[in-house]
């Protein structure tokens, strides 16, 4: 039965239909339609499909999915991370053909091969040379004569600083550490409880920079002493260890290894100084002198390769390669002959160059990637590592043959630690650190820990902060991110003290190295691959 609402419905249907017959609305509609449409015209054209060639369907797949190696074009040589700030490419990259990455060589790679600089590797083959007849045991870092030199030049810095204990600007919390991977306990600061090798109970203090101004300027930059090396971004920068010879070894994030011969400068022919070589595919992650040998450089890479420059040879050896990214190296005081480097993620390696095996490693010393790797010059069996994991460590290599290793102390970040030296005497580390502090341990034991606030922050561009020592345990130098200069952080008022700025610094100098013997020569890297050298006034 319909509802009321039904009837009235179909009472509006009924009456709208009517009204619609009577104006005869639907006949003058279908008149229109008609009117409007167009006769087709009959087409005497015929039209044929094209027929689709038969030819088989090819699937694209990548090379990566096909097995092959990327067949890639990079940048060109004489990119740079900062082009405004370059006009023109430079001219020693200027014809330079682009880089194409290709598959690593695991066999000795000759000079001929690896050189990619202009004119002739000549030249820096005999100054390595000559620099390798000099015995550097001559004149040790920490002679005499380096420690006068070093404190004339600490007496230039800080002319008037004022002597002012750290405990006024201070606050000192104490914190016991259970491991590597432990957590920080908070104590109170009047608690003395005796310390431990394994877990020590240590004062933290954590600094605020108050800047001091200084009227003396103790080093300068000259416009002769700005070069591009390199055509990437610098990881690392190296000066050789020799008396009176200024020679810098950069490695960039294209797998070059670069040196510029300061002493080149002034002379008759055209030779720059600068000399180019590409032993790696990947980052070069470290480089080192050998000891007693500095015509040998030790380079690591990303690629997982170690290849050892041998200059009186004319070849890159290669000493070791892996599936693994190495991502630091070094060697232990007056031991030229064995390489600690971290391969993969908290993998630490040991390796007898003489005779060319593993003699030892620790699968998981850190929880991820080890930064960097130091020894101490006072007890070179005391290790200390640095990792993406938060924590700087301290290691005894006599007691790390355990599966297990134990630390002697721990430094613990709230982000990822990018390196951690010793100082030059030994009796000092640094560490620097993401979470924007610059550790500082002292002591006899390490115990005294100083936090430095530091802005560490940088970004995808550049490379990481790592603060490093002077020629003393006086100072620490790192770099200023929004100045583009290198910050002068002193151990004993624990605080920015000074600036090094200069005009001619066109970007943030990342990672900085100290001439071991010639107190006062600093060199400072970009990730445009330049290097600044500073010298004394």
């Amino acid at each position: 039965m319909a509802t009321e609402y039904e009837r009235k419905r179909l009472e509006n249907i009924r009456r709208n239909d009517e009204m619609m017959a009577a104006l005869n609305v639907r006949a003058k509609a279908s008149l229109l339609t008609a009117a409007t449409k167009r006769p087709r015209e009959e087409s005497t054209k015929s039209y044929k499909k094209k027929e689709k060639p038969e030819t088989p369907i090819v699937m694209r797949k990548s090379l990566r999915t096909r097995g092959l190696d990327p067949d890639s074009v990079g940048l060109p040589n004489w990119f740079s991370d900062f082009p405004k700030r370059i006009t023109s490419p430079p001219s020693q990259y200027s014809s330079a053909p682009l880089q194409k990455s290709s598959a690593r060589l695991l066999a000795p790679l000759p000079f001929d091969k690896a050189y990619d600089g202009e004119g002739s590797c000549k030249k820096l083959i005999e100054t390595m040379l000559r620099s390798a007849s000099k015995s550097i045991d001559d004149s040790p870092i920490d002679s005499s004569s380096t420690r006068r030199r070093s404190s004339r030049l600490s007496n230039a810095v800080v002319q008037k600083e004022e002597l002012v204990s750290s405990s006024c600007f201070v606050k000192k919390v104490a914190f016991a550490k259970k491991s590597c991977r432990g957590k920080m306990v908070t104590k109170d600061e009047n608690d003395d409880s005796p310390m431990s090798s394994g877990n020590d109970c240590l004062k933290k203090e954590v600094v605020k920079p108050e800047k001091i101004e200084f009227d003396g300027e103790p080093l300068s930059l000259e416009p002769h002493n700005v070069a591009r090396v390199v055509p990437g971004r610098i990881l690392v920068v190296k000066l050789i260890p020799c008396q009176n010879v200024k020679l810098v070894a950069a490695g960039d994030k294209l797998g070059n290894v670069g040196f510029w011969n300061l002493d080149c400068q002034g002379e008759e022919d055209d030779d720059d100084g600068i000399y180019l070589f590409r032993p790696h595919t990947a980052p070069v992650s470290s480089l080192v002198f050998q000891q007693n040998s500095l015509s040998k450089v030790i380079s690591s890479s990303y690629d997982g390769l170690i290849r050892l420059m041998d200059v009186e040879k004319s070849v890159f050896d290669l000493v070791y390669s892996s599936d693994d990214a190495i991502f630091s190296l070094s060697q232990r005081p007056n031991d030229e002959q064995s390489l600690y480097f971290s391969a993969g993620y908290g993998m630490l390696n040991v390796w007898d160059l003489r005779a060319g095996k593993s003699v030892f490693n620790w699968d998981d010393l850190h929880e991820h990637r080890i930064n960097s790797i130091d020894f101490s010059s006072q007890n070179p069996h005391v290790m200390a590592t640095s990792s993406t994991d938060g924590n700087a460590c301290l290691w005894d290599l006599r007691s790390i043959g355990a599966t297990t290793p134990k630390t002697l102390k721990t430094v613990n970040h709230s982000r990822a630690v990018h390196s951690a030296y010793f100082s030059p005497s030994g009796l000092s580390l640094a560490t620097t650190s993401v979470d924007n502090y610059i550790g500082l341990l002292s002591g006899t034991n390490f115990e005294d820990i100083s936090m430095i606030s530091h802005d560490n922050a940088t970004n995808r561009w550049i490379s990481t902060f790592r603060g490093v020592w002077g020629w003393d345990d006086s100072y620490i130098f790192v770099g200023n991110r929004p100045s583009k200069g290198i910050d002068v952080i002193s151990t004993k008022l624990k605080r920015t003290v000074k600036e090094l700025q200069d005009p001619l610094m066109k970007a943030i100098p990342c990672r900085i190295h100290c001439h071991p013997l010639s107190v006062g020569v600093l060199a400072g890297s970009t990730a445009g691959g330049q290097v600044y050298v500073w010298t004394p006034k």
